[in-house]
């Protein structure tokens, strides 16, 4: 596995998440050395769908996307659903996309990245309810384990975690990426 060390890593949700999208990659993360923070609309703690709860470590609109390495976008519908409506997270990511910083998204997490205006001409695959969401966004849908596209990394499920963390862990240690 890449060596991450000293990366600073966001994780940006809300509640509804699918728990293992973000414990997951959290771990794969961090056990490569690198240093994650949860961001979240909201302060306090959040809450998976299965009952998972972490601490926020800062509100969404209290930091930029230059004050990271990389993002990882954890799916769940909910999760992906209010997330998408909250500006202060659209805006946030869009920096990401606007710095050519890696991003790894799973499953519904997806949704964000079409409210950022950040997929089209990209291939990605995702949950596939989100085939004709993400192509109607000018993207190329594809049906497989992970999909890279310049830094840009995604998964359908929790099923596909494994392939997930380490292309993440490897796309972060190449850092910024110019499309």
């Amino acid at each position: 596995m890449a060596d991450i060390t000293g990366k600073k890593v966001a994780f940006v949700l809300t509640d509804g998440f699918e728990d293992s999208e973000l414990t997951s990659p959290w771990e794969a993360v961090q056990g490569a050395g690198a240093l994650p923070t949860l961001i979240a609309p909201k302060d306090g703690q959040v809450e998976g769908k299965k009952g998972h709860t972490q601490t926020v470590d800062a509100v969404a609109k209290q930091v930029k996307a230059s004050d990271f390495d990389a993002l990882v976008l954890p799916g769940g519908v909910v999760n992906a659903d209010h997330l998408r409506m909250d500006e202060d997270a659209v805006a946030l990511v869009r920096g990401f996309v606007e710095q050519g910083k890696p991003i790894g998204v799973i499953c519904h997490g997806a949704w964000i990245l079409i409210e950022a205006g950040a997929v089209s001409g990209r291939t990605i695959t995702s949950y596939p309810s989100l085939k004709t969401d993400l192509e109607n966004a000018g993207a190329t849908w594809v049906d497989q384990e992970v999909a890279t596209d310049n830094g840009l990394v995604s998964s359908r499920t929790p099923d596909d975690l494994p392939a997930f963390n380490a292309k993440i862990v490897e796309e972060f240690a190449e850092g910024l990426h110019q499309r």
